[in-house]
């Protein structure tokens, strides 16, 4: 944020520090002290995101992230950020079919895997969910990241069709951490 001029900078800050504490009544009232010159830049972008998520303003969500993905088409967030509100507003057919070329220009990254796996099982498609599942768990390089993305996935409903499984795979890497 250190490119922001003053009090934009300030205003960033506090709505970023707001959003951590939960509040959003007070992220939305330094949100809206920002210059609208400075609304535009990426960094805002994210934060302005952020902050429509945590009002479930998910039509308006989506707006912002194509904004930022039209400033930050390499770099995997705005593809995350937007498919993310596609699916709240139950767009998710959408919200895979706009995802899914990122995770060939992303391929390291687990979040778009992840996302792309509950999509696929809200869709049915528990094949296309195990194989985009395994790419999440492949991105892990030891047993404890595995397990620990395993057990993060047993508390995702989006992914309760494949829970059974999981909990199987928890199981082998508990009892075998080589595994």
């Amino acid at each position: 944020m250190t490119d922001l001029e003053w009090p934009d900078h300030h205003h960033v800050n506090a709505t970023t520090g707001w959003l951590m504490l939960g509040n959003v009544v007070e992220a939305r009232a330094e949100f809206e002290k920002l210059s609208t010159r400075s609304r535009q830049r990426p960094q805002v972008l994210g934060v302005e995101w952020s902050l429509l998520s945590g009002e479930h303003r998910w039509a308006e969500a989506v707006v912002v992230a194509e904004a930022q993905l039209t400033v930050l088409p390499n770099h995997p967030e705005p593809w995350v950020h937007r498919s993310f509100a596609l699916h709240e507003l139950r767009r998710t057919r959408e919200a895979f079919d706009l995802l899914r070329p990122a995770a060939g220009r992303f391929p390291q990254d687990s979040t778009i895997a992840y996302n792309l796996a509950c999509y696929a099982s809200q869709l049915g498609d528990l094949p296309g969910a195990r194989r985009w599942f395994e790419i999440v768990l492949a991105c892990g390089t030891s047993p404890a990241e595995k397990l620990q993305r395993l057990r993060a996935a047993l508390g995702d409903n989006d992914l309760q069709p494949l829970w059974p499984e999981f909990r199987q795979q928890v199981e082998k890497i508990s009892e075998d951490p080589g595994a």
